[in-house]
């Protein structure tokens, strides 16, 4: 029995996030420019996503460029926006042959005004597809979500639109990036780094968190499939006891 006929299609996560590591690892393990590893990871990012919509994950986001991506050297960052541009005129027949919408989260207006004015015509044009949401998350970083969702409400409270004692975790949920998105079910990291990242940090909170040792570029949907297996193998209590789960 293969990887995809073990996968029980009513134990999905509705939710999967993954941090998309070690492209420039893999780059120089084989000598090459890290250039040549984050084009590569293009391929892995094609192949997850068409994974997840051939086994009905309504929701993937991909960590693809944090706020502190933007220390790194100028023409890399370059090399890594031009690569942005190119990947969604690329990919856009394949979201469309998908029924898969495009979404972003993040400081967008940070983006060059290239990459944000492609990144808002793929949107458009894929907003009506309803098989699976794909969410880049770019220039994102989860304290400065927070952050800018602390300022937002303490202005509705000053300006008595809302109350102190009002605010909850859904007031908090509607003033995210991820406003529209569920909570995250299961995050992904590859490269063997076991780290979050500043990544989602809210939307984590009860995600199941699995890491493997295999670099991006070499990331396939069999690795994918392994991962959500080893998902669906885990109990989630949400902090209730094994015994409450089984009543």
């Amino acid at each position: 029995m293969d990887l995809l006929d073990q996968i029980d299609r009513n134990k999905l996560p509705k939710h999967l996030a993954i941090i998309m590591d070690g492209n420039g690892r893999w780059a120089k393990q084989k000598g090459f420019l890290r250039a040549i590893g984050h084009e590569n990871g293009t391929k892995s990012v094609r192949e997850v996503v068409e994974a997840c919509a051939e086994i009905n994950i309504p929701y993937l986001t991909l960590y693809a460029f944090s706020t502190e991506n933007w220390k790194r050297p100028k023409l890399e960052v370059e090399l890594l926006m031009k690569l942005l541009v190119s990947s969604l005129k690329k990919e856009i027949k394949t979201l469309q042959d998908n029924n898969i919408s495009l979404n972003a989260i993040g400081n967008l207006e940070a983006l060059p005004k290239k990459v944000h004015k492609e990144l808002k015509e793929v949107i458009a044009s894929t907003k009506d597809n309803k098989r699976m949401t794909l969410t880049l998350a770019l220039s994102y970083g989860s304290r400065e979500e927070l952050i800018k969702t602390v300022k937002e409400i303490s202005l509705k409270v000053k300006n008595n639109l809302i109350s102190r004692d009002a605010i909850d975790e859904s007031v908090i949920n509607n003033h995210l990036y991820t406003q529209n998105l569920p909570d995250v079910d299961l995050l992904i990291r590859t490269s063997g780094e076991q780290r979050i990242s500043n990544f989602l940090l809210w939307q984590l909170a009860y995600a199941e968190l699995y890491f493997t040792e295999t670099l991006w570029p070499d990331y396939t949907k069999k690795h994918l499939f392994e991962a959500i297996l080893n998902y669906q193998n885990r109990e989630r209590r949400f902090g209730k006891t094994s015994e409450q789960l089984n009543q």
